[in-house]
């Protein structure tokens, strides 16, 4: 079979790889139909790594994949050949002091998918055919858009993130930065309950899409910044920011629009930040991180399974596997694109 490979630095290719091996007990083989490329990919592929980490082996990229179930080992149950389904790239090892005590996702000894974390690699899964656990596998309604069902690890991503902020039953919330995540946040506060969603990016086509995606509200930073002034109002007129792009000036600027007691999850990956301790401290802010997902793979299945959250404004393109290249060039492109997905032989 092919698999998408990075071999370093702008250097992506189409490789033969080995075949999947035929499914032991409890494991199925999967025909992948879709696979969406995130942010990580694009680091691997356009700087062969990011901070420390580096590629230093051929490596299948992926973490975002949808298929189709083609066989069962034995023991299998709850799957059918012919299901839809979407793979879990996160293998927690069970056994750590944090699985232990109920946080997988902050597993010693995780395995993720597409991670040069690594020695050897940890392969994507931007392959043909895989063989993996059936406790990988979230089952999708026949009906249901592969494309679509590609996208439960990001919104997984998001359901985690919006859990750490507590109850938005009523809620003022903010997002800064609309990428697919930022826009994604946008839909999961709204099914948690938000009252009033504003989305801030520095370009209008991420805005647009956040409006598709739920956001009431949107302010393009570069070009509104008194639209800030307002929320600024009464030490603040936000109860939960979602800090999505990972920069500095949106994190001071959800500080000075949430409300005293207000709550802001840090959910981009970016550089550090200097962190305003004093207005942190008299405000009584509450600042989370979050990371990654566990038990939100499953809810983010049944969301999209169900159609209960439109995911059709966030999908730019999907390239065939031979046109790899092609699909990360337009992915990196952020004025363009906002989730680009590769089309393999399942679908």
């Amino acid at each position: 079979m092919k698999a998408v490979v990075i071999h370093g630095a702008r250097d992506l290719r189409v490789d033969p790889f080995e075949d999947a091996l035929p499914p032991g007990p409890g494991e199925a083989q999967v025909a992948v139909a879709n696979g969406g490329i995130c942010g990580s990919d694009l680091h691997y592929y356009l700087h062969g790594g990011f901070g420390a980490i580096r590629v230093q082996q051929p490596m299948a990229l992926g973490h975002e994949v949808s298929g189709v179930v083609t066989a069962l080992g034995a023991g299998v149950e709850g799957l059918r050949v012919g299901d839809k389904v979407a793979v879990n790239p996160s293998r927690p090892c069970g056994a750590c002091a944090y699985c232990l005590r109920g946080q997988p996702n902050q597993c010693l000894d995780m395995r993720f998918n597409g991670s040069a974390m690594r020695m050897p690699h940890e392969q994507g899964l931007f392959r043909e055919t895989l063989t993996v656990p059936v406790q990988l596998l979230e089952r999708f309604d026949p009906g249901a858009d592969l494309a679509h069902a590609a996208m439960t690890e990001p919104l997984a991503v998001c359901l985690h993130a919006v859990r750490q902020a507590g109850s938005l039953v009523g809620q003022t919330v903010f997002v800064a930065g609309c990428g697919p995540i930022g826009c994604l946040t946008v839909a999961a506060a709204r099914l948690a309950g938000a009252t009033r969603i504003v989305a801030a990016d520095i370009t209008d086509t991420p805005l647009a899409i956040a409006r598709a995606m739920g956001a009431d509200e949107t302010i393009n930073l570069a070009t509104d910044s008194d639209a800030m002034e307002a929320l600024k109002r009464d030490k603040g007129q936000v109860d939960v920011g979602f800090e999505c792009s990972g920069a500095a000036p949106a994190l001071r600027g959800l500080l000075d629009i949430t409300r005293a007691g207000g709550r802001i999850v840090l959910v981009g990956m970016g550089g550090d930040a200097p962190l305003p301790l004093q207005l942190t401290v008299a405000k009584e802010l509450t600042l989370k991180g979050t990371f990654r997902f566990h038990e939100e793979f499953a809810t983010a299945a049944r969301v999209i399974s169900d159609g209960r959250i439109d995911l059709s404004p966030l999908l730019t393109g999907v390239y065939e596997m031979e046109e790899a290249v092609a699909a990360f060039d337009l992915a990196a492109d952020k004025s363009r694109a906002m989730k680009v997905q590769i089309r393999f032989s399942g679908g």
